[in-house]
């Protein structure tokens, strides 16, 4: 992790009433950031090391969700606009044990990715690529959230429907 890979922190996200509402009770407050914390996990993350030595690559988005939602244990209500809406874990240590898995799937997209946390209490791998861009990987394969943290949180609080990640990386 570089210097260049760090990416300034941009305006506060902005959320709908609703998805507001469930941030809120989770925890998070508009405006409130832990650098410190960012940057402690993305070392933590890079220096893990998989089985066949590999290790994560820590993007500059990777580091902003950190600071901005890391530690946040979501829990939405209400069915859900177009699927059940979903549980999430802004934690990427709950996720830190998936080097390979990403590291394929960043292949695929031809891009890094590295681990937010986990989604519907560890039945998916939250992802953040080097473009902002959110996916969640589970049993059902892998789904596009959104193109920022924050449209990602909102798809999963609100039930959006998630667009399927075709093989080449596309969707």
């Amino acid at each position: 992790m570089t210097a260049a890979d760090e990416v300034p922190p941009g305006p506060p996200p902005e959320f709908s009433p609703e998805v507001l509402a469930v941030l809120t009770r989770a925890g998070w407050q508009p405006g409130h950031r832990d650098a410190r914390r960012g940057r402690d996990w993305a070392l933590r993350v890079a220096g893990h090391v998989g089985r066949d030595g590999r290790q994560h690559a820590v993007v500059g988005p990777a580091i902003e969700a950190y600071a901005d939602f890391g530690g946040l244990h979501v829990v939405p209500d209400g069915p859900g606009t177009a699927v059940a809406p979903s549980t999430l874990h802004l934690d990427p240590m709950r996720a830190v044990h998936t080097v390979a898995t990403l590291a394929t799937f960043g292949d695929a997209l031809g891009v890094p990715v590295s681990p937010l946390g986990v989604e519907g209490d560890g039945r998916g791998i939250l992802v953040v690529d080097a473009r902002q861009r959110v996916f969640v990987l589970d049993h059902g394969g892998d789904w596009y959230l959104g193109a920022s943290v924050p449209q990602a949180i909102t798809a999963l609080v609100l039930g959006l429907a998630p667009q399927r990640v075709a093989e080449d990386g596309t969707w």
